[in-house]
């Protein structure tokens, strides 16, 4: 037989944008001239449920993305297959607190990510908006119409950004603060790629982003910044080997790969500006000058990522910030709107009935309607995991939506009606 000549195609799912993906899919077929790479590129939620349902031995190879509360799921189902043999042995066993590798071998860090604010210098100039250093000055009334973010439920970089603000600040005041932000966002995109692409092409002035695409959009010239906050984390984006796959050797040799010095190079590529998981010092001189480093800004970060509770509230996290914003989107931003036009009026003409009512107002239009109190209640977040079959749980979480979304807005609705009375006050 010859060499390699039962090698045939590996069936990639990723969330990786083409710029990635297509760099790799180049560089490992010119070094495995045998072997093809094809890319099945769907968003995390979407690639959870293409692996499930197909049966053994017709499911795709390996799974490749951000979301580490994403690989949780799948271990905790028995989808995937050991590949701590296709580790690098000169990978440091943690990112700060954070392991790099699945410890029980079940997944490997082929990159790592952090979370934070990219900025178009032109647009912010343009419109003589300082630059933002904090999640918390993106609630501030100068930055109203001029942010943008994805959902949870469409971008699972979105939903580690989201998070993280939650486990930096706590469930209830990361809410109040992600309604403010979203109060202030141009829009909620419906991809997490439709962020960078406004900001590095100025339709927006400042993105809440996973770093790559922050660091992709200013190493290939767009006039973008980037800044991790203090409440940020470092966490790998991972590759694993799918249990019950057509070409699981193959596979493992691009898992291999993927992470051997030859393919961590290949993420300082201009397009593609992730954080390899081997130390700088392990890239030959290669790692060009001020880019971030991984290992000194998660000593920093203020998060220490708990995936286990990422993953325990996922569905609830997704569903909350969907009736609550994604579709109630148009009535967060005129009662945010309101609420600044009221509060500028009233720091020139303070009055306490004034005052009263404008807190009333912020209080309607940036608590969250399920607090912290719901989301730490095992019953509750079993509803959100509940098989899809059970149409009875299917019908309760669909009123629960239901009752949130109707209650989002008649709460939007309020706090812009007392924002205006509390205007009128200063008038």
């Amino acid at each position: 037989m010859l060499p390699n000549a039962s090698a045939g195609t590996v069936t990639v799912v990723t969330s990786f944008p083409k710029e990635l993906t297509q760099v790799y899919k180049q560089a490992f077929e010119k070094a495995n001239p045998a072997i093809k790479l094809e890319i099945l590129n769907k968003s995390t939620v979407q690639g959870l449920s293409y692996v499930r349902e197909l049966p053994v031995g017709q499911r795709p190879d390996i799974f490749w993305a951000s979301a580490p509360d994403a690989f949780e799921v799948l271990s905790g189902q028995q989808l995937l297959e050991n590949v701590s043999g296709q580790a690098n042995k000169a990978v440091p066993e943690k990112v700060g607190s954070y392991p790099i590798n699945d410890p029980q071998g079940l997944y490997l860090g082929q990159a790592l990510a952090g979370y934070g604010l990219m900025w178009n210098t032109r647009y912010m100039a343009a419109n003589k908006l300082p630059a933002p250093a904090q999640w918390a000055d993106l609630a501030k009334p100068v930055y109203f119409g001029h942010a943008a973010m994805s959902a949870p439920s469409r971008s699972g970089t979105t939903h580690l950004t989201v998070e993280t603000m939650l486990q930096g600040e706590g469930w209830d005041k990361g809410w109040n603060q992600l309604l403010q932000i979203s109060g202030n966002c141009a829009a909620i995109t419906e991809r997490s790629f439709g962020v960078p692409d406004g900001v590095n092409n100025g339709q927006f002035g400042i993105g809440l982003v996973i770093d790559f695409f922050g660091l992709a959009g200013k190493y290939s010239g767009f006039p973008v910044e980037f800044v991790y906050p203090d409440v940020t984390s470092v966490v790998p984006a991972n590759i694993g080997l799918i249990k019950g796959s057509k070409n699981p050797e193959e596979a493992r040799k691009f898992i291999a790969y993927s992470v051997s010095t030859e393919g961590q190079l290949l993420l300082l590529d201009p397009k593609i500006s992730r954080l390899p998981v081997l130390p700088p010092s392990d890239l030959g001189g290669k790692v060009p000058a001020a880019y971030p480093n991984p290992f000194e800004i998660a000593k920093k970060a203020k998060v220490r990522f708990d995936s286990d509770l990422s993953e325990a509230r996922y569905n609830l996290v997704s569903s909350l910030f969907d009736q609550t914003i994604t579709f109630r989107h148009k009535e967060l931003k005129e009662a945010t709107q309101a609420i600044h036009l009221a509060a500028g009026a009233l720091a020139k003409k303070p009055n306490t009935n004034g005052q009263a009512l404008l807190k009333q107002a912020r209080d309607l239009a940036f608590t969250p309607i399920a607090g912290s109190g719901l989301a730490g209640d095992k019953n509750f977040l079993a509803l959100f995991t509940a098989n899809k079959k059970d149409a009875a749980a299917g019908k309760q979480l669909t009123g629960l939506e239901d009752r949130w979304s109707s209650q989002a807005r008649d709460n939007y609705a309020r706090a812009k009606s007392f924002a205006e009375q509390a205007l009128a006050t200063a008038r």
